[in-house]
């Protein structure tokens, strides 16, 4: 549709919503809807101008709320702009269709010598969030990410229809009844690239059931929708995949899917493009998250490229000569096609035709450089490649032999074989697993080896074989193991009071660590790092990491005689927060007989505080930074400031 044609479609929508909406359902649902918009129905780059798309938003909104007004009696429509997450409170389910402002912004953490070792994405809503919302496209993985959901951004490909889906599911029956059209389609190519995971030859057509009358490979400059990761995704009993769709990855991405509270709607077209099918199932799906009020997130997904067992499938095929014929055998079709075109264009450069900017770029294609064998495993084995070098043989059984007894560790797609758990010959997603650890340490036996798998698999903290005991029997008839939420086992409860679930127990043990001055010199001697710990409940504990390069030193006390000046840390905190206790200020050093102390090496002031709520926490640091031979000028009050 072009850009100019929109005024007239926008009327024609408003004059005749029987020809683009569902039949309004007799008797509308007593839901209030809160509709976040902001997004556009094409791509940007299909816009002349910012006015053009402003107005393309404008119609999406629009779009959204007759829709939503056809099943819902209250519909409330807003900019994400001015979206925060306590309105949702007002409403019975909140639909994100829009970025809203950020209540903290994206970090990145970096090591002593200032290498980047952890993003820390941009926080939209807080982990406590329980109230229902349903996500648009890719919504999900913008707000999700840094609260844990598994609604992560496997691929932005998402085109217009449905398979793979679960038909006896309550979105596809009601409230509102639903008659769906099922189509025998041919099979996404894409999925067959795929066939490994699933174990069995994959069908060449599938039933489909189609979502948008309008997808991004059809209709070019259409925005496109979003599925997430399938492995791993239904490991936690507060998760479900629905349904699947047309896209580029492996036939079970998850296309309509519900984590906890958050319901992801992977389709990105407006109820303007959207069957009328689609636009009952999207209200049913409303409905169906409205149940999973104060329902949180149990299990919750930090790394989305955590490797899980599905993950050794990968390996496994990646070890064999029939992917690397694979691998071969696609490279040489590109080359040929690459080497065809280059051909081409050359001869049109030479009639001096006119070259497009892709057509320039291509004149520079390179056939690649053969790969064998030996090259492909040490590409996608790594470190094993030097234990089994071109034997597929041996890496498939070697990871058959241990595909109950892997780890995944805080990295992407990175996994070892749990030599402990391995010498007890339990799988480590088996809760008799956690029987015979406790069972060790009652008996004294091999307990460091039980608390490091104890420490390992779970969230707990207990010091004593009884705590354990007490725990594991009052809960054992509900702990589940999750591999996407960190290799945890845990209870199926939303209920806080109960051992199992609270993250915030393992974080608080390396959280301290994550918190890491830059690389100094001797130009930059001191460096300042500031963050939070969470310390859970209302307490939190103000975090200030003072760097000072060897050789240097900062002064701690100050004698009455000596002009040097004292290190200071003053903090201020937004409404809402109280200091508790006194600043808990680090050890130090003798320099002179005056009395006068110091700082060296790196140190760490605390500052426990209680509150809730958000803001910023500024900290003003003072310091004098010397060697033995001069004084670097004074830092009076220099600034560092958090958000909450």
């Amino acid at each position: 549709m072009k850009i100019r044609n929109l005024i007239a479609v926008v009327l024609l929508m408003f004059c005749s919503t029987a020809v683009v909406y569902a039949q309004k359902p007799a008797g509308s649902n007593k839901l209030r809807v809160l509709y976040v918009g902001g997004s556009a129905n094409w791509e940007n780059d299909v816009f002349k101008t910012p006015e053009e798309k402003e107005k393309d938003v404008k119609r999406r909104s629009a779009s959204f709320e007759a829709m939503l007004k056809q099943y819902f009696s209250v519909v409330k429509v807003i900019d994400a702009k001015v979206y925060t997450q306590d309105m949702s409170n007002e409403y019975d389910v909140t639909v994100v269709d829009g970025t809203p402002k950020a209540i903290a912004e994206r970090q990145m953490i970096k090591d002593a010598q200032g290498k980047v070792t952890k993003y820390v994405p941009a926080a939209y809503l807080t982990e406590d969030f329980d109230k229902p919302m349903l996500f648009i496209g890719e919504t999900g993985e913008k707000l999700g990410r840094s609260i844990g959901l598994k609604l992560d951004w496997y691929c932005l490909c998402l085109d217009a229809y449905a398979h793979g889906f679960r038909k006896d599911h309550q979105i596809f029956k009601g409230p509102f009844p639903v008659k769906m059209t099922i189509e025998q389609k041919p099979t996404p190519e894409d999925a067959f690239h795929y066939e490994y995971f699933l174990g069995k030859p994959t069908p060449k057509s599938l039933p489909m059931w189609r979502v948008q009358t309008k997808g991004y490979v059809s209709d070019k400059g259409f925005r496109i929708g979003m599925v997430a990761r399938p492995w791993g995704f239904e490991d936690s009993p507060d998760a479900e995949s629905i349904s699947s769709g047309v896209c580029a990855k492996t036939l079970d991405a998850v296309a309509i899917g519900r984590h906890g509270n958050f319901f992801h709607w992977g389709f990105a077209a407006s109820p303007e493009y959207m069957t009328p099918e689609a636009q009952t199932v999207l209200a049913n799906a409303i409905v169906y998250i409205s149940e999973f009020k104060e329902k949180g997130v149990i299990a919750r997904k930090y790394l989305d490229r955590r490797a899980t067992r599905e993950y050794l499938k990968e390996k496994k095929y990646l070890a064999t000569k029939e992917a690397f014929d694979s691998y071969a055998d696609m490279n040489l079709k590109f080359d040929q096609e690459m080497l065809k075109e280059k051909k081409r264009i050359a001869d049109k450069k030479a009639k001096n035709g006119k070259l497009t900017e892709r057509e320039e770029q291509l004149l520079s294609y390179q056939p690649q450089p053969k790969q064998t064998f030996e090259d492909f495993l040490k590409k996608n084995q790594k470190e094993m490649f030097d234990k089994f070098g071109t034997n597929s043989a041996a890496y498939l059984k070697y990871y058959e032999e241990n595909k109950d007894y892997f780890y995944a560790e805080d990295a992407s797609y990175v996994i070892k074989v749990d030599e402990d758990v391995k010498s007890l010959g339990i799988p480590y997603h088996d809760k008799r697993l956690l029987e015979k650890c406790i069972s060790m340490l009652e008996k004294g036996q091999e307990v460091d080896k039980a608390k490091r798998i104890l420490d390992r698999y779970t969230l707990l903290d207990y010091k004593t074989s009884g705590e354990w005991r007490n725990w594991y029997e009052k809960n054992k008839n509900r702990i589940f193991f999750t591999e996407t939420g960190g290799y945890y086992f845990m209870v199926n409860t939303n209920d806080k009071s109960i051992d199992g679930n609270n993250y915030k127990k393992k974080e608080s043990d390396v959280s301290y660590n994550n918190i890491k001055p830059a690389q100094t010199d001797d130009n930059n001697a001191v460096s300042v790092a500031t963050g939070i710990v969470d310390k859970g409940t209302d307490r939190k504990e103000v975090v200030v990491k003072v760097k000072i390069h060897p050789g240097y030193h900062i002064y701690a006390f100050v004698a009455n005689l000596d002009p040097y000046i004292q290190t200071g840390l003053k903090i201020n905190l937004p409404a809402g927060y109280v200091k508790v206790g006194d600043l808990k200020k680090p050890s130090f050093k003798y320099f002179s007989n005056s009395g006068t102390t110091i700082y060296e090496d790196e140190v760490m002031f605390t500052q426990e505080i209680s509150g809730s709520g958000k803001g910023e926490v500024v900290c003003a640091v003072t310091y004098q930074c010397c060697d033995t031979h001069i004084c670097f000028p004074p830092v009076n009050d220099k600034e560092y400031k958090i958000q909450l």
